[in-house]
């Protein structure tokens, strides 16, 4: 009994001092670490509960020796930060929010393009009003005619079959991307395109599956006579939009013909009615795999004319930028 009461005691005087440093907040890092040990024999938080045989009841501790609770609680006060909300304007406004937001100015037309417009590219139109009659017979031809077409044709046709086509004609257009790399000097790269139809042909049933792609790798190039010509020096000439044919420049109109001479189809195809149905089967089959073509463009956008124009002069700037 004579021992307990002295622990008791012990355990009294240790706590009282505890709470005097702790409670200024000058205890040391030697401190610190003899009260971690202390605290993982007897807790600290309560010092009334020891791990051994309870004190009588009649015994209390003093009202000097209980802990003073608010003053161990107690934080100082911090003085309230100002904080001010200034707009966020073009100059100083991050890279990725002018990439997201698109062009701040208004005056500024063209297709949406993780690549920065060039410039130096010249819009030069002066068959403009020609241009936009033939533009609109194209967009009316596919709103009313070739869209409708490609929507019933995605209901009866599967998309993998649909996938299997475009496989099998673009297989068979190699001899023009053979051909213009070669012109453009890219052995590498004709003759990774000589591979991709070599497998596919053989592998891949005719071209209708792009083993070449998918197991090894091999993408398909891109390139084309007026690709070629712009690498070669030739300027683009005026812009020019024709009937049943996509956006040209005369440069690219005079490639469009060329490559159109390197189509195989139309040597193993001599009838013209058989070529031309399936030039118009592989319209149809491209235009389903892509219905969403000018979706958000056509809500989005006034001048739907200068927008096209502008896309696909930028685009084909880069292309030849790319190739040289």
């Amino acid at each position: 009994m004579r021992s307990s009461s002295r622990v008791w005691a012990v355990l009294v005087v240790c706590a009282v001092l505890g709470f005097a440093f702790g409670g200024c907040g000058t205890l040391s890092s030697s401190l610190a670490s003899e009260s971690s040990l202390l605290a993982s024999r007897v807790p600290v938080a309560a010092p009334a509960e020891p791990a051994m045989p309870e004190p009588p009841a009649t015994l209390e501790l003093p009202a000097m020796l209980e802990p003073d609770v608010s003053a161990s609680t107690t934080e100082p006060a911090t003085a309230p930060v100002a904080v001010t909300y200034e707009p966020v304007t073009d100059e100083d406004a991050p890279a990725w929010v002018v990439a997201l937001s698109g062009p701040v100015d208004p005056s500024l037309r063209g297709t949406p393009d993780t690549v920065p417009p060039d410039p130096d590219v010249e819009e030069y139109d002066p068959w403009e009003k020609f241009n936009e009659k033939m533009f609109s017979f194209n967009y009316n031809l596919d709103k009313y005619v070739l869209k409708p077409a490609a929507k019933g044709y995605n209901v009866v046709v599967p998309d993998i079959i649909q996938t299997m086509i475009d496989n099998a004609f673009t297989n068979l257009r190699m001899p023009v991307r053979f051909v213009n790399k070669v012109l453009q000097w890219k052995l590498l790269d004709a003759s990774k395109e000589m591979g991709r139809f070599l497998i596919n042909s053989t592998l891949g049933v005719g071209g209708l599956f792009d083993i070449a792609r998918q197991e090894m790798g091999l993408e398909r190039q891109k390139a084309d006579l007026g690709q070629t010509l712009g690498i070669w020096g030739f300027g683009p000439g005026p812009y020019l939009v024709l009937p049943l044919l996509p956006p040209l420049t005369v440069r690219d109109g005079i490639g469009f013909a060329g490559d159109g001479a390197m189509n195989p189809l139309y040597y193993y195809i001599p009838f013209w009615p058989d070529a031309f149905g399936m030039r118009v089967g592989d319209t149809i089959n491209d235009r389903s795999l892509n219905l969403d073509l000018f979706q958000g463009i056509e809500e989005s956008t006034v001048d739907l004319y200068s927008s096209v124009r502008n896309g696909y002069l930028q685009r084909r700037n880069r292309m030849i930028k790319e190739g040289k």
